[in-house]
Parts: structure tokens; C-alpha cells; sequence
């Protein structure tokens, strides 16, 4: 029996084919390979970042630069951070491509790790990842893994000081998350926000802001 493991969100597959979508991320038979024999930059280097979220399940293609000032906050109250979060607006990337009502929800373990649930609706059915965060030496940087053994950067590079908003990056300027306790921010939070994105270098004219139905 061939194993397929999906290049999206990780998920595995035995069958003689690949699925024709993947039952964990929707992603299409054409993201699958066989086996775990994928090497070199051709294939790239599969991790996943939360938002939010989620977040977030990032996907790395060979070293990019970076090009952003993605430095994380200097202190960070893991404790309040905890909880669900709602995802406000975000760069496009294949993990989360055409989701919205999306959050993420973090849950400390009693191994010291931090359980991660994605959630948001797709072609009207929800959809749920669940990976777990690393707490690292630097304030404000988690390592995120949806996908086995490969982690990826979480990056809380602004913060609220009621820990009512959050503004998260990852390893490059490829990633980008607005994330909050409520499911709307007003504009003048979201513009304090924006401003501070546009000064660290990041198109914010690029971002997908999310749809929440009303509670």
C-alpha cells in the first residue's frame, strides 16, 4: 500500500492514489506525493505557522531573505495570551486560501507545550487543524508545527497592553496576521495597527481581511 502525504497541511494517506482532497485541509490531489522522499529546494522546506489564530501553518520554499523588521515584543505574559483568537486580516498563503470565520485557540499542556487549534469555514464546511507551539528563550517567538517534525516562526511583533489585539508575522515578510479577543476592531485600533506594519516594512495593502458573523 503507497503512503501519500499532503504538501499543504501534512496529512497522510495510504491508498493506491491520492485522495482526490485532502479530508484534513481541502487542498487537491495534485498537492499529495508519495512516500517522504522529497528533497532539495525544488520541493521546498514544509512547515506550518496559527493564527491565529491560527494562527497559521506557514510554507517555506527555499531561504528567503528577510526583508521586514519582524522583531517580537520584549515581554510577553504567555498565561494571557492563552485563549481564542480571532483572525481580523492576513496575507494570502495556501494553508488558509479562501477560509474565513477563522480563529485560533491556544492551550498550555502539562508537557510545557501549547496546543494549537485552527478553525475557519471553507465552501461552507468548517475545517480544523491542530498542531503544537514550543515556548522559546526570546519573548514574544513560539515555534509552531502542524506537520511532524518541522517547526516554523510565530511571531508576536505587537501586542495590546490588555492582550485584547495582537499583530503576528513569521520568518519573513510572507506572513502577516491581524489577530483579536472580539471579532471586529475598530478603525482607529486597526489603523494604529496598520501603521505599525507599514513602518516595519510589510505591504498591508495586501492584506485579506476576514468575515465574522455577528455573535
Amino acid at each position: 500500500m503507497k503512503k501519500w502525504i499532503c504538501t499543504v497541511c501534512g496529512y497522510t494517506h495510504y491508498g493506491e492514489d491520492a485522495p482526490e482532497n485532502c479530508p484534513q485541509c481541502g487542498a487537491s490531489k495534485s498537492e499529495f506525493y508519495q512516500d517522504e522522499k522529497r528533497k532539495g529546494c525544488l520541493f521546498g522546506f514544509l512547515s506550518v505557522m496559527i493564527m491565529l489564530a491560527t494562527p497559521l501553518l506557514s510554507i517555506f520554499g527555499c531561504k528567503t531573505p528577510v526583508t521586514v523588521d519582524n522583531s517580537t515584543v520584549s515581554t510577553l505574559d504567555l498565561n494571557r495570551y492563552l485563549g481564542k483568537w480571532y483572525e481580523i486580516a492576513r496575507f494570502d498563503h495556501k494553508f488558509e486560501r479562501n477560509m474565513m470565520q477563522c480563529t485560533a485557540t491556544y492551550v498550555l499542556q502539562d508537557n510545557g507545550t501549547i496546543k494549537v487549534t485552527n478553525q475557519g469555514i471553507k465552501n461552507g464546511k468548517w475545517k480544523t487543524s491542530v498542531g503544537k507551539a514550543k515556548i522559546t528563550e526570546i519573548p514574544g517567538l513560539l515555534r509552531v508545527s502542524f506537520f511532524g517534525p518541522f517547526y516554523s516562526d510565530y511571531r508576536v511583533m505587537m501586542l495590546a497592553p490588555d492582550y485584547s489585539y495582537a499583530l503576528v508575522g513569521g520568518s519573513n515578510d510572507n506572513y502577516l496576521w491581524i489577530l483579536s479577543r472580539t471579532p471586529k476592531l475598530d478603525q482607529s485600533t486597526r489603523n494604529e495597527i496598520l501603521h505599525a506594519a507599514n513602518a516595519r516594512g510589510y505591504k498591508t495593502d495586501n492584506l485579506i481581511w476576514i468575515e465574522h458573523k455577528d455573535n
